[in-house]
């Protein structure tokens, strides 16, 4: 009889914590709403911020030692041994048509591996990853440099400014890209 009366009080206690929970729960923000995110990793190609979905950046390497290809595009710095492997490194900047990237202690190499093209792009720097939220996103990218806008899918805009999505897979699959011989 004594453990009835124990289970009864337990049950009791229970309910009632359950009641109190209810009663402050509503004081508490609703978790129905889920906001999509999108991640990437920021660069910055001359003055413009750049984003490249995170799938589409296999490695971030500081400037490797390189070895220069005879009769190559001036945009095509050299090869460079990474791991035993050998990777092309560009000059994103000069491929666009701007002036040729500046080497410094901020300078980076996105390394892709997009349809079949493996190979690193050199870029002024590399700002980190960014999480940007779907409504932050415009299809509308604004007035960029010719040569960037059929790279730029579209742009993050938000407080501290915009952020052109750079789809590194139509880069690798443009014929231009592809024609490293000068």
């Amino acid at each position: 009889m004594a453990h009835e009366q124990q289970q009864q009080a337990a049950f009791t206690l229970l309910q009632d914590y359950a009641r109190r929970g209810r009663e402050h729960g509503a004081e508490l923000p609703s978790q129905d709403e889920v906001r999509e995110e999108w991640g990437g990793i920021g660069f910055r190609l001359g003055g413009v911020r750049c984003v490249a979905a995170l799938g589409d950046v296999t490695e971030i390497l500081t400037y490797p030692d390189l070895s220069r290809v005879p009769r190559a595009k001036t945009w095509v710095k050299g090869l460079a041994n990474v791991r035993g492997n050998l990777l092309p490194i560009m000059d994103l900047n000069a491929y666009l048509g701007r002036p040729p990237a500046r080497l410094n202690r901020a300078s980076r190499v996105l390394v892709i591996d997009q349809v079949g093209v493996h190979a690193g792009l050199l870029v002024d720097e590399v700002l980190g990853m960014r999480h940007f939220f779907q409504e932050e996103y415009s299809t509308e990218v604004g007035a960029v440099d010719g040569a960037v806008a059929p790279y730029l899918t579209g742009v993050f805009r938000r407080g501290d400014g915009d952020w052109h999505v750079f789809d590194m897979h139509a880069l690798a699959a443009s014929p231009q890209f592809l024609k490293v011989a000068g």
